[in-house]
């Protein structure tokens, strides 16, 4: 799970992915490699994800208190960073149908002095990764760097979801429906509305499967949203 952005909405949607896996059967793990920004004793991202998706099989690698980079937090604490190699190798260890591992801030965010990020870890564990992107103005640049930065680094993309859609929308992020889905060459793979971090876990469980499309296990119709939201202006 990658963002286009920090604060896009990445944990909602990991919370969504589990809690529509567990409804399936499937075990599942939720790993947060480097968490940044929340002191120790403190609620961090998979705290959040116990409390809406219901999950408990959670793993936090390292924690840093300042909301920095992981490279940079762990620098500023004077400890040693995450080692993206040893995740992947306790990733690669847990026994469990689905994985699901959620970054910091956006794909090419260091965890490390020597560079790595989240597109290394995905290539080294051979997954796919799911963009989370906001819904408005500057979204269209940031979430095509994103794809462009994955395609260079051999990394598959998993689907664009748009971590929090307003209930209001705005001219802007109505027009970027559409070109989220040029930019992708695919529909829509989610739209989550926003405020769903109030939700009790059956509600989620709900707002979840509404939320994702068939193929993050939900019943999200990309083309139904699109002709809903999307403005429809005839060319002359």
């Amino acid at each position: 799970m990658t963002g286009t952005d920090t604060g896009v909405g990445k944990t909602v949607v990991t919370a969504a992915l589990a809690t529509l896996a567990r409804a399936r059967g499937a075990s599942v793990a939720v790993v947060k490699p480097a968490q940044t920004g929340v002191k120790a004793g403190e609620p961090g991202d998979l705290d959040d994800v116990r409390r809406m998706a219901g999950i408990t099989d959670l793993h936090e690698f390292a924690r840093f208190p300042d909301p920095l980079s992981p490279a940079a937090a762990a620098r500023q604490a004077g400890v040693p960073a995450l080692s993206l190699v040893e995740a992947t190798e306790r990733i690669q260890a847990l026994d469990r149908q689905l994985i699901l591992v959620e970054g910091a801030g956006g794909l090419l965010v260091r965890f490390d002095e020597d560079g790595s990020t989240l597109a290394d870890l995905a290539r080294w564990l051979g997954a796919s990764v799911v963009v989370v992107a906001r819904p408005d103005l500057g979204t269209l640049n940031h979430t095509a760097l994103t794809l462009e930065a994955m395609a260079n680094r051999g990394v598959q993309p998993a689907g664009i979801v748009i971590g929090s859609w307003p209930a209001d929308p705005d001219l802007a992020m109505r027009c970027n429906i559409r070109d989220l889905e040029t930019i992708a060459s695919r529909p829509l793979a989610g739209v989550l509305p926003s405020g769903l971090g109030g939700l009790d876990p059956a509600e989620f469980l709900l707002a979840a499967r509404q939320g994702l499309s068939p193929v993050l296990g939900g019943v999200f119709d990309a083309a139904t949203f699109r002709d809903t939201h999307a403005p429809h202006k005839e060319t002359k």
